[in-house]
């Protein structure tokens, strides 16, 4: 059998570093792409880049996908069998201050990458969604057949956009397509604008965490690794004659979450118990484009694909800490 080629957006982004090494360990040729923006410490991105660099079925194209004949070039050259879009504008909070760096990246990228795969048909094309769609939805755990038009933030407007979007091309074009709305994704090489990330920093320097509406948070945190499974289990399911969609179109949405909602206070003591240290807690009003808590049904993709997380949020923060602590030194010494 040939070897398959897979296309990985955001490559040099957190679960796409997981995801590219993933692959390619289980035998594909991966193409990946990302712009390597700013909106966190490009350091970060590069030293995964170079780690993936090494690998020799990978190859990179530092690309902007706001860039449509790039991409299309791109998409052209690999004919790639499958496309994981992951790039994106991330952040709740940053989207209410930069509304238009979100619809160059999510809405304007992901519009160049379904206009690639309309020219070029992958047999699949999976994307990333986001929890947050569900917004100011309060029956929980939250399901994919659930409403999802109240957005508390532009983030999560966009990130609907986004699945309304790829059902528009899989109806008009038929293309398989998997929306993938993640649940607070955390571990190794993790994003240092996410919680977990500043916390741990904060902890480990001395410095005092901020806990937001009386620190009365829950959250469905899930460990990158359980989430490569997710991933993985869906990529040889596309959408087709047996699951289409209630409009007849190969399109369909998945939670991947760890299906059990974790309060900020034991959050924080699996911190304390990592790093050994205490921290001092101090207490903020709720966020503008925030919600209280976040939580997955999980019972679609696990009945597809055996989806069944099994990393504990005190197991993952530990090796989340374990490799912080090796990233600065790194970079210390």
């Amino acid at each position: 059998m040939a070897q398959r080629t897979i296309l990985v957006t955001g490559a040099a982004g957190f679960v796409g570093f997981h995801l590219v090494r993933h692959l390619t360990e289980g035998g594909a040729r991966v193409v990946g792409i990302d712009n390597l923006n700013a909106y966190y410490d490009p350091a970060l991105k590069s030293a995964r880049l170079r780690l993936l660099e090494e690998i020799p079925a990978f190859r990179f194209e530092r690309l902007d996908l706001a860039d449509h004949e790039g991409v299309m070039d791109a998409v052209a050259r690999h004919r790639p069998d499958v496309v994981v879009h992951l790039a994106a504008q991330a952040g709740v909070r940053h989207s209410i201050e930069a509304p238009r760096a979100y619809a160059a990246s999510n809405l304007d990228g992901f519009l160049s990458v379904l206009e690639a795969c309309r020219r070029h048909p992958p047999s699949h094309l999976l994307y990333a969604s986001s929890s947050s769609v569900y917004g100011a939805n309060t029956k929980v755990p939250f399901a994919e057949s659930d409403p999802v038009d109240l957005p508390v933030s532009f983030y999560a407007a966009t990130k609907r956009a986004n699945e309304v979007m790829a059902r528009s091309y899989a109806h008009l074009y038929a293309i398989p397509c998997s929306g993938l709305r993640f649940f607070t994704v955390y571990g190794p090489w993790g994003r240092p604008d996410m919680a977990y990330y500043g916390f741990t920093e904060a902890i480990l320097e001395g410095r005092p965490i901020t806990l937001f509406n009386g620190g009365r948070m829950r959250r469905d945190f899930t460990y990158v690794g359980d989430v490569l499974d997710g991933i993985c289990g869906l990529i040889d399911r596309p959408p087709g004659s047996h699951d289409v969609d209630a409009g007849g179109a190969p399109h369909q949405i998945y939670n991947i979450g760890n299906n059990e909602p974790v309060e900020l206070a034991r959050f924080v003591t699996a911190i304390e118990t990592a790093t050994g240290c205490r921290a001092e807690r101090r207490f903020e009003a709720m966020q503008p484009g925030d919600v209280t808590e976040t939580y997955a049904d999980i019972a679609k993709l696990g009945a597809l694909t055996g989806f069944a997380p099994k990393t504990s949020i005190e197991d993952g923060m530990a090796r989340f800490v374990a490799w912080y602590r090796e990233w600065r030194a790194g970079r210390a010494g």
